[in-house]
């Protein structure tokens, strides 16, 4: 048995429970988890914004060790140190065929798997976002593991499974972002963090951090951000009072809100890029006039996944690590224990903190 925190039904609290693992079959691994990053997509599962079956157990920003592996498996052995990536491509999908591997058809197709059972009643559980995370153990596809660079502590290569590789692709993938352009990024949790740093070191000449709370300001500075505005109904007025009246060349918006969104798109310059990675719900209406869309000349796009392929970014993020441009530490404020999940979440809620991280 191992402990995990389960959601019973969407909408309902998380709980912690004992589940039973299989042993990994064909193609499987089995996980010893080090540490788990409590992600706004999870909380977006449990309230239906996203959906996955349920009961499910949730996380999908993790590493940790390979305690076994099931027949045909070759890439990784017992006691390697990997990452998990919860979004792995089939490679035959149209998109992959595109190599847009972000965007692949069948990413999630291991979610709707039943791959553990409730230790006190036998009832089936589903992976969330295919590798649960939020349990001291799991068993996952093979496809989802990746080794954890070199010279990249285990705890710390949690965060490369989501918000780095999110927030370092919205900037090097999406917005490609050039050195001396102006940047800013909405939102100061710990993918508007991870996005800070990414501008960072794109070489962006200014990074304007917005958030809700004053108090993330120091974060937000820590990471990069050379100003700091607090949303407001003003703010795209004043982001253009610190661009000269322009506007900035590239917004980033990593709320999921449609006035963060709209907030963002008037703070680009004209001829700008505006970069939604924030997941909004589908109540969550944009709109726009025919005439300014004409008009501003912006681009306006959504971002998976930061764009990215782990495969290909995860030895470029070690390098950035490696050279101390990279500080994963700086995206976490709270380490936490299985059972501080749900409290984590209500920060989340309320704007309060970066990333919090789950050590097991």
């Amino acid at each position: 048995m191992v402990r995990a925190a389960v959601l019973p039904a969407v909408g309902s609290p998380l709980e912690i429970a004992d589940i039973d693992l299989p042993e990994p079959g064909p193609g499987q691994v089995r996980i010893k988890l080090a540490a788990a990053g409590v992600c706004h997509s999870d909380l977006s599962l449990t309230n239906g914004t996203m959906r996955v079956p349920v009961p499910a157990v949730l996380g999908h920003e993790g590493a940790g060790t390979v305690v076994s592996v099931g027949e045909g498996v070759t890439h990784v052995a017992p006691g390697d140190g990997v990452v998990l990536n919860w979004a792995p491509s089939c490679g035959s999908c149209h998109a992959c065929s595109l190599g847009e591997v972000w965007l692949c058809a069948n990413a999630l197709a291991g979610a709707g798997n039943v791959y553990a059972k409730r230790s006190s009643d036998g009832s089936d559980l589903h992976p969330g976002l295919n590798v649960a995370a939020f349990a001291e153990e799991t068993v996952v596809a093979a496809n989802t593991v990746l080794a954890v660079p070199d010279g990249v502590p285990l705890t710390d290569a949690a965060l490369l499974g989501c918000a780095v590789l999110t927030g370092y692709g919205a900037i090097h993938h999406s917005a490609r972002v050039e050195a001396g352009e102006t940047v800013a990024v909405y939102g100061v949790g710990g993918v508007g963090l991870a996005t800070i740093q990414a501008a960072r070191i794109a070489g962006a000449s200014k990074i304007i951090a917005v958030d809700v709370s004053p108090e993330k300001e120091e974060l937000a500075r820590g990471a990069g951000a050379t100003d700091y505005v607090l949303a407001s109904e003003n703010t795209a007025r004043e982001i253009r009072g610190l661009t000269g009246k322009q506007g900035v060349d590239v917004a980033v918006e990593c709320v999921g809100r449609a006035v963060t969104i709209r907030t963002a798109w008037e703070s680009t310059r004209r001829g700008g890029r505006t970069t939604v990675v924030g997941i909004g719900g589908k109540d969550q209406q944009v709109t726009f006039n025919a005439l300014e869309l004409f008009h501003w000349g912006r681009t306006l796009s959504g971002c998976v996944y930061g764009n990215s392929d782990p495969a290909r970014d995860l030895p470029v993020l070690a390098e950035h690590i490696r050279a101390g441009r990279l500080d994963l530490g700086a995206l976490v404020t709270e380490h936490i224990a299985l059972d501080g999940i749900p409290a984590a979440f209500d920060n989340m809620v309320v704007g309060k903190g970066g990333r919090a991280l789950v050590l097991f």
